[in-house]
């Protein structure tokens, strides 16, 4: 049973429900305006990735004027998911609307009602760009906690947003409900993509029935970082783009061996909590 403080934006009913399924979804949490800061970093990313395709021979129009949601689709239209996977599966770029979302209010109230108020943004959080017909795009049945298996931290709450609709054309997300009290199952790097992915085999996926989640833009599922998720493959032609975040209670192991994270709420000790320049400088507190 998690610490389920009385404050947050979740009610009993959500909380609840978290509790026994694993996992919440909360539609239209962030407007597009809140979004903006996010998508900018992610276009200044793009922008990087097609000057150096075209320095490269590989494409001749960067496409400077194509919507954010088919932009980056486009320029590997012709290119191979090799030339793809140099600018990797994910990424986690120091940018400042990637902190700002981090940061956002509401994202923290949805959390703290299932951790309470001390929140630790986790170092691993990650941007998404699953492009079209590209293997790598989907992501197999796995376990989050796959990624930290020694970490003395539990739980860690994922919080995954999409920056466009996410659907069962693009590649939404996959849950196993109810999978969160599970034990970390034997992993092995999935090796047909060329990602690296852990992943599960079909036999440790248990009976539980699969739940597809499509969710609009700017909506939240949170779920245990135990909890069985998967997405398919894009067979749109647009970026299906989304980010996963993570915060975990501030008294547990912060993980540094997967970088800085940083206080991002704190009613014990608010005059701590990292301000973006402390982001920057790898500080996971503010220092006076």
């Amino acid at each position: 049973m998690f610490n389920q403080s009385i404050s947050g934006s979740l009610t009993k009913e959500q909380i609840d429900f978290y509790d026994e399924q694993g996992y919440i979804v909360i539609p239209h949490l962030l407007s597009d305006q809140e979004l903006e800061p996010a998508k900018e970093a992610m276009n200044q990313k793009v922008s990087m990735i097609a000057e150096e395709l075209l320095q490269a021979g590989l494409i001749s129009d960067k496409l400077e004027n194509r919507p954010f949601k088919y932009r980056l689709a486009e320029l590997f239209a012709n290119l191979t998911p090799d030339d793809f996977l140099k600018f990797g599966r994910s990424w986690r770029d120091r940018l400042p609307g990637y902190f700002h979302l981090m940061s956002n209010s509401k994202i923290l109230d949805a959390v703290e009602s299932l951790i309470g108020g001390e929140i630790f943004s986790n170092p691993v959080y990650n941007t998404r760009p699953k492009i079209p017909k590209v293997a790598a795009g989907a992501v197999p049945w796995h376990q989050d906690k796959s990624y930290w298996p020694d970490a003395n931290s539990n739980p860690v709450i994922t919080v995954w947003i999409p920056l466009v609709d996410a659907n069962e054309v693009n590649g939404c997300l996959h849950i196993k409900p109810k999978t969160h009290r599970t034990k970390l199952l034997e992993w092995h790097n999935e090796n047909h993509t060329g990602t690296g992915y852990t992943a599960l085999n079909e036999d440790q996926l248990g009976k539980t029935k699969t739940v597809a989640l499509p969710v609009p833009s700017g909506s939240a599922i949170l779920f245990n970082d135990r909890c069985l998720h998967m997405s398919t493959p894009n067979e749109s032609d647009e970026v299906r783009w989304s980010v996963d975040l993570r915060y975990q209670p501030t008294d547990q192991d912060r993980m540094p061996s997967h970088g800085a994270g940083f206080l991002a709420r704190s009613y014990h000790f608010p005059e701590r909590v990292a301000t973006l320049e402390d982001w920057f400088a790898e500080k996971p507190e503010h220092e006076e």
